[in-house]
C-alpha cells in the first residue's frame, strides 16, 4: 500500500504522514528533506541556490541516508528547499529515488508537494492535507520558538504565503491536489482529530 500525502508548508502533512505509517507498519520518506539537503549542500559550497548545475549535481549525490534533520529543519532552510524545489532539473533528478523508496515491497508513506499527482500517481491512498495560512503560520512559529529561534509572528505568515504561491506556480511538478485525492482540512483540528480522520480515510481505501 502507497500512501500519498500532500499538502502546503505547516499544513500538518507531515506529522500525519509519520503517525500512518507507524499505524499501517510502513516505512516513511519526508520528500521535502531531499530538497532541504539539496539546498544544504548547496549552501555549504558556497554554490548559488537558482545554479541549475550545482544543484542538480547536489541532488544526484544524494543518499537517504545522508540527512542530519537538525541542520535541514527551520525557516532559511525551508526557503531554501523552495528556491531549489522550483528547479525542473532538480525534481527529475529525484524522481527515481522516490519512486523507489515508494515502490518497495508492502509499499511506504510519503510526504511532500507532488506525491499523489507526480511521484506516486498510482498510490492505493491519497490525501490532500491543508489549513489556513494563519493557522499554518502559527504552527511554524510555535515549532520555531520550540527550536529556539527568534520568530516574528507576520514575517512567518509572509513566509507561508510566499512559499505557498511559489509552490502553487513553479512550472514542474506544482503543488495541487490529485484529481481523486481526499482533502483533509486540519485547520480546526488538533494532531490527534486530524491524524485519526486520517487513518479512517486510509482505511476507506485498502
Amino acid at each position: 500500500m502507497i500512501i500519498a500525502i500532500d499538502g502546503p508548508a505547516a499544513s500538518g502533512k507531515g506529522t500525519i504522514a509519520r503517525r500512518l505509517a507507524a499505524h499501517f507498519n510502513l516505512p516513511h520518506l519526508d520528500t521535502g528533506l531531499l530538497y532541504r539537503a539539496t539546498a544544504r549542500a548547496l549552501m555549504e559550497a558556497g554554490e548559488r541556490l537558482d545554479d541549475e548545475a550545482c544543484a542538480v549535481q547536489a541532488a544526484r549525490g544524494l543518499a537517504l541516508t545522508d540527512f542530519d534533520e537538525d541542520k535541514l529543519r527551520g525557516r532559511e532552510m525551508g526557503e531554501a528547499a523552495s528556491v531549489v524545489g522550483a528547479i525542473p532539473a532538480v525534481r527529475a533528478a529525484l524522481l527515481d529515488m522516490q519512486r523507489s523508496f515508494a515502490h518497495r515491497d508492502g509499499g511506504a508513506v510519503l510526504d511532500g508537494r507532488d506525491i499523489g499527482t507526480v511521484i506516486c500517481p498510482d498510490a492505493s491512498v491519497k490525501i490532500f492535507v491543508t489549513a489556513n495560512p494563519e493557522t499554518r503560520a502559527n504552527r511554524r512559529a510555535l515549532e520555531l520558538k520550540g527550536r529556539g529561534e527568534k520568530v516574528d509572528f507576520a514575517a512567518v505568515l509572509d513566509d507561508i504565503r510566499k512559499r505557498d504561491e511559489r509552490d502553487s506556480h513553479r512550472s514542474s511538478a506544482p503543488l495541487v491536489a490529485a484529481a481523486d485525492a481526499i482533502h483533509l482540512d486540519t485547520s480546526h483540528l488538533d494532531v490527534e482529530a486530524a491524524v485519526k480522520a486520517a487513518i479512517t480515510i486510509a482505511e476507506s481505501k485498502r
